[in-house]
């Protein structure tokens, strides 16, 4: 008989997902390569952005990530913050949730 040890990676629910999207636009969940751990977060705002910018001048790569995830941060599995393999994996998907839309110019 097989038994079940891999604990299941935090789920929100679609209700939940969505009252998310009303209020914070872009909604994205992160999961570990081993999908054991999954957190959910949004794209962040430019007050954030900039108090984010600040850390990065010190040039501590890891504190500005710990900011900026703790403030995008809306539910998930702890370990995702909390334990250096998974957040230094989840840290790795910041990138694409920080993407902002091109904006073009055009001489008149």
């Amino acid at each position: 008989m097989e038994t079940k040890d891999k604990k299941e990676p935090f789920e929100a629910s679609e209700v939940q997902i969505a009252e998310w999207k009303k209020k914070h636009g872009d909604v994205f969940a992160i999961e570990s390569e081993d999908g054991k751990k999954r957190c959910y977060v949004r794209t962040p705002n430019r007050k954030e952005l900039g108090a984010a910018s600040t850390i990065m001048q010190s040039q501590d790569l890891v504190k500005y990530q710990e900011f900026l995830l703790n403030n995008i941060w809306l539910a998930g599995d702890e370990e995702m913050r909390n334990e250096d393999d998974y957040f230094f994996g989840c840290c790795a998907q910041l990138g694409e949730v920080c993407k902002v839309k091109e904006a073009k110019i055009k001489k008149l």
